[in-house]
């Protein structure tokens, strides 16, 4: 019997990475095929692969968007592709690897380990930034929800009651502490994803900088990205005598990249990436209601559009940065989006159970959980089976209610945590028309999934 082996990623760790473990492995069983599957998610790796493992497997498949330590698999055919491609076509992946095992032989392994599928092809930019992401995330939601629960304790919806020493003060001094590491751990991490351990300094030093200089997470972005390629750079091109070569890594990359980084971000790049931070987070502010409903209908339709891929990872990200410019309702009208496609197709499972098999109906009730929790994966097999009805369904429905969410001024102080947030006093502004934008794009899902899909066959 064939052993593949395969590793599964994905920026949150919540939902992506272990949907394509399970179609993996479903898919192999379905080929009779041994699989096993190595998850790396929010709560750390699971299941992790031996080396024994490895040197017995016939091929790998490396389905993840972040960083993974791929330099175990030497040797080994080894298909790479983003972490979406696990749960679309698994069956495809199998075949490509046990193809490329087969055209490996025992001649020269290391040339099957060529990228297929986007691997070599796929945008790096997307899979270092991510890399930055993922490793943030768990403190801005830590931090932005305990701070929405400072709100209980001595404080007031706008600011601070100033009594040193209460409960709710020291949740918020925690709280902003936390929020406060999310430019400097978003931009490290860029960096280490680009050049390893010796990005992980200047990335870090780059991403104080631009946090006191007011860049924000513009400025993190970028400054992530400039020391992780100069860090790479230097790596690549000191050289230095073999008996001084263990100085390079300790001494010369280190001081070399954090001094080129730190000159850039004090006299090249901090202040005129301040300067657009401040007008972004000007238009945000002061725009009128049709800029805003606009922008909740661009970032809905964007979250709904891959459920969990670029798109859907880029409107988060783009919320969850100004939530440091104190800018909480794209916040709120991302939330609302990623919401309404696993609660709209649960409601159309409901409304209509002729349009849609058994399993597809016991699904619904999978994805109603999931939409609450705002995990908008939850959606996604209903839209892998049908794209060209299911996915417009989505995107229409989370448009309607990220517009509205934009149009009724919700904000929310937290960037995670689904129906649960809104039991949070003041976590959320206009807390009845953030419901009723929800409720609204819910609805609007379901219509335009009943309008379009056809009756189930089986």
């Amino acid at each position: 019997m064939k052993k593949l082996l395969a590793v599964t990623a994905c920026p949150t760790g919540i939902a992506h990475t272990y949907m394509a473990a399970e179609s993996l492995a479903k898919a192999a069983r379905e080929r009779d095929i041994e699989i096993k599957v190595e998850t790396r998610g929010a709560v750390g790796v699971e299941n992790g692969l031996t080396a024994q493992e490895i040197a017995e497997a016939h091929a790998i498949i490396v389905a993840a968007d972040t960083d993974v330590d791929e330099e175990r698999f030497a040797g080994k055919p080894v298909v790479r592709v983003p972490v979406a491609q696990g749960i679309k076509i698994p069956g495809e992946l199998i075949t490509r690897a046990l193809n490329m095992e087969a055209a490996s032989g025992n001649a020269a392994p290391a040339r099957a380990e060529e990228a297929i599928g986007g691997g070599k092809q796929q945008n790096m930019f997307y899979k270092h930034l991510m890399n930055g992401v993922s490793n943030m995330l768990p403190l801005v939601i830590a931090g932005g929800l305990i701070i929405a629960f400072s709100f209980l304790f001595a404080f007031t919806k706008g600011g601070v009651d100033q009594v040193e020493g209460s409960f709710g003060a020291a949740l918020s001094t925690i709280g902003g502490a936390s929020m406060g590491l999310m430019v400097v751990i978003l931009s490290g991490f860029i960096s280490f994803s680009i050049a390893g351990k010796p990005g992980l300094a200047p990335g870090l030093v780059g991403g104080v900088l631009a946090k006191d200089m007011g860049a924000g997470f513009i400025g993190g972005i970028i400054a992530g990205f400039i020391a992780g390629y100069v860090a790479h750079w230097l790596i690549k091109h000191i050289k230095m005598p073999k008996n001084f070569e263990g100085l390079k890594p300790i001494l010369i990359v280190p001081v070399l990249s954090v001094l080129i980084i730190g000159l850039l971000m004090v006299y090249v790049i901090g202040e005129p990436i301040q300067w657009i931070l401040a007008q972004l987070t000007a238009w945000l502010t002061n725009m009128g209601a049709g800029n805003a409903v606009l922008l909740g209908a661009i970032l809905g339709a964007m979250m709904a559009l891959d459920m969990g891929g670029p798109f859907n990872k880029t409107a988060y990200t783009f919320a969850v940065g100004l939530l440091g410019a104190s800018i909480f309702t794209p916040m709120a009208a991302v939330m609302a989006a990623g919401m309404t496609p696993p609660l709209g197709i649960w409601l159309a499972t409901l409304i209509a159970r002729n349009r849609f098999t058994k399993e597809e109906r016991e699904a619904g009730k999978v994805a109603s959980v999931l939409g609450l929790s705002f995990i908008t994966e939850g959606a996604i097999p209903f839209g892998a089976a049908d794209p060209i009805r299911i996915i417009p369904s989505f995107m229409v429905g989370s448009a309607v209610a990220g517009g509205l969410s934009m149009l009724f001024g919700c904000g929310l102080h937290a960037p995670h945590g689904g129906v649960f947030v809104l039991f949070i006093p003041n976590a959320i502004d206009n807390l009845g028309y953030y419901v009723l934008s929800i409720a609204i794009g819910t609805i609007v899902t379901a219509l335009m999934v009943l309008l379009l899909k056809r009756k189930a066959t089986a």
